[in-house]
């Protein structure tokens, strides 16, 4: 009898100490919102009667204030900067997803960069000439840049989810806290906002290039659906041909690196 109760007492600790398969097998989707931060790069334009380059051109993000309203109402969920996430889990370790990370990128107005290159507008000629590494100051009436409704990425990522602790194992309800990380690659699809030597900018999204990325994450799981989960993600985006006035001759051209902090909250499942 007490060799049978001795027996017993150790398998019930070994299922004890077994960690849970939970995760292989569940969807999960998220939403949240990031802040991002963008490498200086150099900007070349190319049309029919210009073909110039703008070096080590300056630029920040456009996140909207925040309101409980634009932020939370469904009407206006992608006006802030956002990220949303649909993924699978295809073992306990590791998913895959899909994802479109809604970054904002706008040129610092009226900063003074170099020039090279050429000008020769009939129609506007204050700019027209030959440059070779000349400063010129980014006025309004020269170019306005932005990539804000937004600078999309579109990406597929694999991932890798380690737990970290389950508070289960002290008797404190069932939350876990893991850690992930992972690769993605995607293409960049923007609809940009370029006034260039006055012309009317051509607000279009359009397929402008292709990124790569790398991202950090720790999870915060709650009864094993609910989560919330912060992020650190970089990477490089290059965009060879970006939309900027009405005629289809007009492109411009950059690569950059990027870097984003996100707050997400999303929902695990089984179908």
């Amino acid at each position: 009898m007490l060799l049978w109760f001795a027996s017993s007492s150790i398998t019930a600790q070994d299922k004890l100490n077994t960690p849970s398969k939970t995760n292989q097998g569940k969807y999960y989707f998220y939403w949240g919102w990031n802040r991002g931060s963008y490498t200086n790069s150099d900007i070349h334009f190319k049309g029919t009667n210009y073909n110039f380059t703008l070096d080590n051109v300056t630029s920040t993000d456009k996140q909207s204030k925040f309101n409980l309203n634009t932020y939370l109402n469904p009407i206006y969920a992608t006006i802030p900067q956002f990220d949303a996430r649909f993924g699978y889990n295809i073992s306990e370790h590791y998913s895959i997803s899909l994802g479109d990370d809604h970054m904002k990128y706008k040129m610092i107005q009226d900063q003074t960069v170099k020039i090279s290159g050429e000008i020769a507008v009939a129609n506007y000629p204050k700019y027209n000439g030959t440059y070779t590494n000349q400063e010129i100051k980014l006025t309004e009436d020269f170019l306005k840049l932005e990539h804000c409704d937004g600078l999309n990425y579109l990406n597929f990522e694999l991932r890798r989810y380690d737990e970290l602790f389950n508070f289960k194992k002290i008797n404190a309800g069932n939350i876990s806290i893991s850690l992930n990380e992972g690769l993605g690659l995607g293409a960049m699809m923007p609809r940009t906002k370029a006034s260039l030597l006055t012309n009317m900018p051509r607000h279009e999204f359009h397929f402008a290039g292709y990124a790569a990325s790398a991202v950090v994450g720790l999870n915060i799981q709650f009864w094993k659906h609910f989560f919330i989960q912060g992020e650190l993600k970089g990477g490089y985006i290059n965009m060879p041909s970006i939309f900027t006035t009405m005629d289809d001759a007009d492109r411009a051209s950059q690569h950059f690196y990027f870097m984003q902090k996100m707050v997400l909250m999303g929902w695990a499942f089984t179908l």
